[in-house]
């Protein structure tokens, strides 16, 4: 979401591109995207990505719900994916057909965290929990964390993860504790803290994808 983009993410150049997505060239090596929200929005800007541009890595960040009771502004890197919506033909639900795999996994989870930990930024890993679903409902949120054990849910990580499997193309996810899953206010949580899990989320995005 473009609430979810900070300094120094906002600058550059506007780039054209086929889907009239918001894509700025920040620096002759990176662009920004802004995908929007949901799996199919992820997924397409994904692949444009990789088919207009050629991109040789791609990173997902955004704000989460949180499983555990970490402290809100936690960064997450994603040691792997999972789209908790998918239940088809049977398969174990998770599953993504093609892939045949239920946990799409993350480029270089632990390096990403250890170079946030020197610093000075904490980072958990864990797994990221992907489905066109907002919160809000315990029960289900509890049965996402137990069947999957995930860490955190979002709405896009997933879905841009299979389109990186896919095309092998190196995915690298960082999320930001928003809000906490099983918390009676869990909305209000969430548009509460937005701004300052953003600022600390770019804040470690400039960490790692700082020009060498």
């Amino acid at each position: 979401m473009h609430k979810e983009v900070a300094p120094p993410f906002t600058g550059g150049r506007p780039v054209e591109n086929r889907a009239g997505l918001t894509l700025r060239r920040v620096r002759e090596d990176l662009l920004v995207c802004i995908s929007g929200v949901g799996k199919v929005n992820a997924a397409l800007a994904a692949q444009l990505l990789i088919d207009q541009f050629q991109v040789q890595a791609l990173w997902n960040a955004g704000v989460a719900g949180c499983f555990q009771p970490l402290p809100v502004g936690t960064l997450i890197s994603a040691t792997a994916c999972v789209q908790h919506d998918l239940d088809i033909f049977g398969d174990p639900p998770g599953q993504v057909p093609v892939l045949d795999q239920v946990f799409l996994p993350c480029a270089a989870p632990e390096e990403a965290a250890a170079r946030l930990e020197v610093a000075g930024l904490p980072c958990a890993t864990g797994v990221v929990a992907t489905g066109d679903w907002f919160g809000r409902d315990f029960q289900r949120a509890r049965h996402i964390r137990e069947q999957f054990g995930a860490l955190v849910c979002d709405m896009e990580a997933g879905a841009a993860a299979q389109v990186c499997l896919r095309s092998q193309v190196p995915f690298h996810c960082l999320k930001v504790v928003s809000d906490h899953l099983d918390h009676p206010t869990q909305y209000d949580q969430y548009q509460n803290n937005l701004p300052a899990a953003v600022a600390g989320l770019n804040r470690a995005l400039e960490v790692l994808l700082r020009e060498v």
